[in-house]
């Protein structure tokens, strides 16, 4: 996962804060990866993304989609 992220941050210009999620796959992993997009003051309005990352079973990034944006003070709403 560590060499994923990295190769992550590499493409987005960001360094990921935190992996949320990781699921194996047929052909590899599936990670929930979340990153700092906009930095605010304070802190609690900050910008996440949380972005779904497809990985090869060797940890190679094979794709990634960012799935949501929302503030960092934000909680999630039971469904």
């Amino acid at each position: 996962m560590a060499a994923a992220t990295e190769q992550l941050a590499s493409l987005l210009g960001r360094r990921p804060e935190s992996v949320s999620s990781l699921k194996p796959t047929d052909g590899g992993w599936e990670a929930q990866v979340e990153v700092l997009e906009l930095e605010r003051i304070p802190d609690t309005t900050s910008v996440l993304a949380s972005y779904k990352v497809s990985l090869d079973e060797q940890g190679t990034l094979l794709s990634f989609e960012r799935t949501r944006r929302y503030n960092r003070g934000m909680i999630d709403r039971p469904f």
